[in-house]
């Protein structure tokens, strides 16, 4: 029988693993919200995610089918860029502004029919301002019309598992009973558009200007002159929906992505996702678990005699602070493998723990084919031990 050879690696310095301590420089609002995971929200719906691993940390009704007002630009924002890297369209072309785009009602950036602009201009107007003319041209450019347009950000939402969304427009200015969504649906749609960081290049703009400097753009997002880390993402108020806003922030090299939905004013609105991440940077910290240790294993009848096999990946996982320490990886393999192998076969696997519990299970491949050895290798070799 074939020997298993088993390593098991214990502690984070010894598997390399890193395991931060998230502090919150000594802001004194953080020692009450540690205290105590009962956070006193008065929003109708919210979520507070974990951008990594996709992990809860917090949430009140969150599948709650509620009107998302503008934060609906979140999943416009996101088609609009996989569109952009897609290289479908560019932020240099030019955009004519419609009939349609230039009646839009609510917060705009006053678009004329056939006005120019480029899509760099328009999305920076969806994105710090919220403008919905100018998302309306975007949707029309990028899909042809807006209905298109609408079309793929359902078929999108579907993709990512929103599996209680409904889009009939854009904007999220018009509020019917058909356009509809969730605090968890559009975290997860916050989630994705964080996968193009290019993002942060646009919601992190405080003020700005177009035409030559004579119309100027504000953010809606007040958190980011309040809110230590944050980076995003996207507010949005009806009189229906209320006051809405999906808020992302980073410490220390973890991002957390905070949604309320039907805020009773914007005031409530933002302190609800400051209590949310609050609670997140005081309670959690992410490890990352990676070995970074590459295997060589004796292959048998090959026509070279070892070959090198890696983990598929690391791991990622959120934990309660100090909790961490207790973290193991067990690494197990094959010594010796017979010839023929290809690349990319299963001869091992590693296994990530946090406590007793086993999280996950990563596959460990050969990064190389090796083929059998003929009678001429074998030949090739006798000589070479000969000559030795």
């Amino acid at each position: 029988m074939k020997k298993t050879a088993i390593f098991i690696i214990i502690t984070a310095i010894a598997i390399n693993i890193c395991v931060p301590f998230y502090a919150d420089s000594g802001e004194t609002y953080t020692s009450a919200v540690e205290a105590s995971a009962e956070l006193n929200l008065t929003s109708k719906s919210c979520v507070l995610m974990e951008k990594t691993t996709g992990k809860i940390l917090f949430e009140s009704n969150k599948d709650e089918h509620l009107p998302p007002a503008s934060v609906t630009k979140v999943m416009t924002m996101l088609l609009i860029l996989e569109a952009v890297e897609s290289g479908r369209i560019s932020f240099s072309d030019n955009v004519a502004a419609s009939e349609r785009a230039s009646s839009m009602g609510g917060t705009q950036i006053y678009l004329e029919p056939g006005e120019v602009m480029t899509v760099d201009e328009l999305f920076k107007s969806v994105a710090v301002p919220s403008a919905n003319d100018a998302a309306v041209a975007l949707a029309e450019y990028v899909a042809g019309t807006e209905d298109e347009f609408v079309r793929q950000m359902n078929v999108r939402a579907a993709e990512l598992g929103m599996s209680n969304t409904n889009f009939t427009n854009c904007t999220g200015l018009f509020d019917d009973n058909g356009h509809y969504t969730t605090a968890y649906d559009l975290a997860l749609a916050t989630r994705e558009l964080l996968k193009h960081p290019i993002i942060h290049e646009y919601t992190t703009i405080w003020t700005d200007s177009l035409r030559n400097g004579t119309f100027g753009l504000a953010n809606t997002n007040k958190m980011l002159r309040t809110y230590q880390g944050m980076n995003g993402m996207k507010t949005g108020y009806t009189q229906l929906a209320g006051h809405c806003l999906s808020g992302t922030a980073e410490r220390n090299g973890m991002t957390l992505i905070a949604v309320v939905l039907g805020g009773p004013s914007s005031k409530e609105r933002f302190a609800d996702v400051a209590s949310m991440l609050d609670y997140g940077f005081a309670t959690y910290s992410v490890i990352d678990m990676a070995p970074e240790k590459e295997i060589t294993l004796e292959v048998k009848k090959g026509k070279e005699p070892t070959v090198t096999a890696i983990p598929d990946s690391g791991f990622s996982a959120v934990v309660k602070k100090g909790s961490g320490k207790n973290t193991e990886v067990i690494i197990e393999f094959e010594p010796s493998i017979e010839a023929p192998i290809e690349k990319g076969t299963q001869v091992g696997t590693v296994s990530y723990k946090i406590g007793d519990e086993t999280v996950s299970v990563v596959p460990i491949r050969t990064v190389k084919s090796v083929e059998k050895a003929d009678l001429g290798d074998f030949f090739v070799k006798i000589m070479k031990e000969i000559l030795k």
